[in-house]
């Protein structure tokens, strides 16, 4: 008895399942590349929230975090703790992973989003403080930025 082609059937249709509930076949191929200083806690937190949200994250400790911003064309005022690279764009800091998947999914011209400073109760930031309104901007590589979601 053969049961390739049923198993091949039950494959594509998990993928089915598993590409409408957002899960990671939604970021397959999309590797989220995160740098951050080897001593920071909270990127290590957004890169769980990324990876719960189904993207497949690398990170990479630097102690020259500065120098990434600035090679990344991430505008000073937009800073946060870490910077992120996928699909051609940039992501500054605790950016929710659905803001994420809107950029790649609507690809507007832009260099990349952020979400300025460390917001409290941003993806990585939760604690046993109150949430703060927050939101998350794109910007461009003149460093025009514009709101892309609140929060």
């Amino acid at each position: 008895m053969n049961t390739r082609p049923a198993f091949l059937r039950l494959v594509s249709a998990l993928g089915l399942v598993a590409a409408f509930a957002g899960g990671p076949v939604f970021a397959a191929g999309e590797e989220v590349v995160m740098y951050k200083d080897p001593n920071c806690g909270c990127c290590g937190k957004w890169a769980e929230h990324m990876r719960a949200s189904g993207f497949a994250v690398k990170e990479v400790r630097s102690t020259a975090m500065s120098a990434v911003k600035r090679d990344a064309g991430v505008p000073q005022a937009l800073a946060s703790c870490h910077t992120a690279k996928i699909g051609g764009y940039v992501v500054e800091g605790h950016v929710p992973a659905a803001d994420v998947r809107r950029l790649l999914a609507e690809k507007p011209k832009v260099a990349g989003i952020a979400a300025p400073g460390m917001p409290a109760g941003s993806p990585g930031m939760e604690g046993a403080y109150p949430s703060e309104r927050y939101e998350v901007v794109s910007f461009d590589a003149d460093g025009k930025h514009r709101p892309f979601a609140s929060h």
